[in-house]
Formats: structure tokens, C-alpha cells, sequence
């Protein structure tokens, strides 16, 4: 609860750095996913001025593969170890799983990020009321964590959105789920539809959201409708990144930290 507390009263927007520990993420699989270059990459996102650490273990990009529990522990736990050790920074662990989440937990991570938000374990909750952390409940047009290519159409995406964020907090709190533990994502790119509008619609009303009375975490960092190559992401992501603040959001979720910490301290 600490942490929540910290993001609540911050007079900054808080950078969450992301570190894939997977051969197959969207941008970076493989980059990260041994132990030595994950500590190195864990040690450049706090001195470019990370505030979070998100470690995830399995991929949810279109064409990802579903991860058994013992291959994400293997891939996650040894990290979380060695990154309590070497930062003093929250880790925030990726995953929809209930078992990785309470080893994580009782292990020392301080926030779970759910991009199925509960839908992909029906003990999230329970483990999340029980470790009184902070829970990040994304909204994703897919109920499982493999998120697919459709054109997804809407008539109103930001009521959709909001309709499906308060059904998923109404189910964490029906488990013991304090509304000051949850954190809301609205979802960017493939995780709305594949037709970029719709993603541009939400950054710029996304203080709209604010209604549901929640913190508000935007992670469009090198997702497709921005355009152009991967490699060439960044930049329009920083520009992102920037929008979604003025609008509301007070965690962005990011593999660009640097970047998008300097332009953030220019706002």
C-alpha cells in the first residue's frame, strides 16, 4: 500500500520500465532474458530515471505463445531475486497467473499487472485482497492473455472501456480488493483494435476516466498504431507518453525510459 500511496501523492508522472523476460516479445524478446543482461538492463533503468520496474515472463503480443506456469516462474523468479538485491526500486511483476503472482508477492514485488484484469486466473483477486498490493486491471478486447489482430469496431470506445474497467472492479472488490489498491489501464493498440483510431481516441480523452476515481497507467510504448517500424517507435511513443499525462495518466509503462523521462521533465 506503499506504494499506491507514493503514486498517489507524486508530483511527477511515475515511468515504469518495462524488462521482457521472453524470447518472443513484440520489440525486445530475447534481449533481456538472461540473467546477466536483464541485472545490466535493471541497472540503466534506474540511472535513466525509472520508477518502477515491471518484469514480465511471458509474451501477450499477437502471435505469442501460452507460457506454463513452471517455464514463467523460471523465467521470472531468479530475477526478481537478484533485482530486490540490486535496486531499491518497486518491481511490479507481469503476469495473469495467481501462483506466479503470491510467490512474487511474498518474495518482496510490490504491484501485479494483470493484463487479462482477472479474467485469466479467478484467484487473482484473492491473492491481490491477501498481499494488499497494488493490481493493475488493463481492459483488452481478448478475455485471454493472447491478444489477437481483430478490427475491432465501437461505437463509443471510451463507454466501453469504462462499462468493462467498473465490472472488473466490482469483481476485485467483491474478493477483499480495496479501491485504493486498484490501478487502471485503459489498453493501447491490438489490446483495443487493430485500427489506430481508436487508441488516438482514448489518449485524447482519457481524462474521461477519471470518473472511475482511479489511477490511471497508459503503456503505448512501441505498439503498433504508432506506425512505422519498431526501431522507429520511440519517438512518437515519448510524444504519447506526453499527451497521455496531460490527460490524466500517472504511470506510464515504457521500454523507452530515458526518452521518455527527459520529455516528461520538460512538462
Amino acid at each position: 500500500m506503499d506504494l499506491i500511496n507514493t503514486i498517489k501523492k507524486a508530483k511527477k508522472p511515475v515511468i515504469m520500465g518495462i524488462l521482457n523476460m521472453t524470447p518472443d516479445s513484440f520489440s525486445d524478446g530475447s534481449q533481456f532474458n538472461n540473467l546477466k543482461k536483464a541485472i545490466k538492463r535493471i541497472k540503466e533503468m534506474e540511472q535513466e530515471g525509472a520508477d518502477i520496474i515491471d518484469i514480465g515472463g511471458e509474451s501477450t503480443g499477437p502471435n505469442s505463445k501460452d507460457v506454463s506456469l513452471e517455464e514463467e516462474r523460471k523465467r521470472v523468479i531468479p530475477i526478481l531475486k537478484k533485482a530486490l538485491k540490486i535496486t531499491k526500486l518497486p518491481i511490479s511483476i507481469d503476469t495473469y497467473k495467481s501462483e506466479i503472482a503470491e510467490e512474487c508477492l511474498r518474495l518482496g514485488a510490490s504491484m501485479i499487472n494483470d493484463v487479462t484484469a482477472l479474467r485469466g486466473d479467478k484467484n487473482m483477486a484473492k491473492v491481490i485482497a491477501k498481499y494488499k498490493s497494488p493490481l493493475i486491471i488493463m481492459y483488452s478486447k481478448d478475455p485471454t492473455a493472447r491478444t489477437t489482430q481483430t478490427e475491432k469496431h465501437y461505437k463509443n470506445v471510451l463507454k466501453t472501456i469504462e462499462t468493462f474497467l467498473k465490472q472488473q472492479i466490482r469483481i476485485a472488490k467483491k474478493s477483499g480488493v480495496k479501491d485504493s489498491q486498484i490501478i487502471i489501464d485503459p489498453g493501447m493498440g491490438n489490446f483495443i483494435s487493430k485500427i489506430p483510431k481508436y487508441s488516438f481516441e482514448i489518449l485524447n480523452n482519457l481524462n474521461k476516466l477519471k470518473i472511475l476515481k482511479k489511477t490511471i497507467c497508459i503503456g503505448a510504448s512501441r505498439k503498433s498504431f504508432l506506425g512505422g517500424k519498431i526501431e522507429e517507435r520511440d519517438t512518437k511513443g515519448e510524444m504519447v507518453s506526453a499527451i497521455a499525462y496531460l490527460n490524466g495518466a500517472s504511470i506510464i509503462r515504457t521500454h523507452d525510459v530515458k526518452g521518455t523521462k527527459n520529455i516528461l521533465e520538460i512538462l
